[in-house]
């Protein structure tokens, strides 16, 4: 949704200026459908590397794109501000989507995505035979998926935050109802894979970062939903994690948590890195609380079969209680008015 933001002047001119070049309105194109390296760009524009760097130099300067890092890597995605996300659009509305340019620039990326996909794939088949080791013990996926829609619902937000994303999947499953969803994760490997599930899902809204739980690279205060699935028993540390991702909710936003309960699979800390086998009903509320944050909900999946050889998986849904206080306290004001 646009929010009609306006811009002085000199302003203006110079986000005008920084557009109006044949091969920068190509580069906003491009991002638009994701995020793209230096070699990407300079593969599918069919440019130098320096003619490039330069144009997402004076992209950057005018605000309308971003860049991060990634290890070795650097990405550039489109400006999620408000200003840049109504000028980008509206230019980019504008465009013939059949001009040829623009359509030759849509196969190579097109050849690019298909290169990522292949090597997302060659990593997951090295790496599904441990996950699928796991799943064979709880309760499949889609149960616990269809929870969390019932849970969230279908009411539009403006942002998500998935920490430790994996594959993806969550900003796939919300992606209906989020304006900007943003996944989290440390490792590139995990992160080929989800921008291969967000290509192949055609999700443009959503992008994914490197980045510490402990210390994710975004803003605090910015989201109203916060993700964490199958990432606490991954922690050596899981409550600083929880604080953290209640740093980054805004005000009456939620956080979920969907991990195992306590059990005594000793071989998922040898073999899998498990640092903790499970949690309890009672350390997620404490961790909550501490959190400024009140459990909503709280959902058990029993494992299949036989269950006292299986996972049980628990959701874990809080609130921050800020927006509940201010409620509270202006009814309270309205109720002395009155009286």
């Amino acid at each position: 949704m646009l929010t009609n933001t306006r811009s002085d002047l000199s302003a203006l001119v110079d986000t005008l200026k920084a557009a109006a070049e044949t091969s920068r309105l190509r580069i906003l194109s491009l991002l638009s459908y994701g995020d793209l390296t230096v070699s990407d760009l300079t593969e599918i524009l069919n440019q130098s590397q320096p003619r490039v760097s330069r144009h997402l130099k004076l992209l950057m300067e005018a605000g309308l794109i971003e860049r991060y890092q990634e290890g070795s890597w650097a990405y550039f995605r489109l400006s999620d501000s408000d200003a840049a996300t109504d000028f980008v659009a509206g230019v980019l509305g504008r465009l013939n989507a059949d001009d040829h340019q623009i359509e030759r620039d849509r196969e190579r990326l097109a050849t690019v995505k298909r290169r990522r996909r292949e090597k997302a794939a060659e990593y997951f088949a090295a790496n599904a035979a441990s996950w699928d080791q796991i799943r064979t013990l709880h309760v499949p996926d889609d149960a616990v998926e269809s929870e969390l829609k019932r849970l969230i619902g279908d009411r539009p937000i403006q942002s998500m935050l998935d920490l430790g994303t994996g594959t993806g999947r969550l900003l796939e499953l919300f992606a209906p109802i989020y304006r900007r969803g943003i996944g989290i994760d440390f490792s590139r490997d995990m992160l080929s894979i989800a921008r291969a599930n967000l290509d192949r899902a055609q999700i443009a809204h959503a992008q994914v970062r490197q980045g510490d739980i402990y210390s994710p690279p975004v803003d605090r205060n910015m989201f109203d939903l916060v993700t964490m699935h199958q990432v606490l028993h991954y922690l050596y540390n899981p409550s600083q994690a929880v604080q953290e991702a209640a740093r980054l909710l805004r005000p009456g936003g939620r956080f979920v948590v969907v991990d195992f309960a306590p059990h005594n699979h000793e071989f998922l800390r040898d073999e899998h890195a498990h640092a903790r086998l499970g949690f309890s009903d009672v350390q997620i509320t404490n961790w909550f609380e501490e959190a400024g944050l009140e459990m909503e909900e709280t959902v058990q999946f029993d494992p299949k079969g036989d269950a006292g050889d299986g996972l049980t998986v628990k959701l874990w849904l809080g609130r921050d209680q800020r927006q509940l206080i201010a409620d509270q306290t202006a009814a309270a004001s309205l109720q002395t008015e009155t009286v």
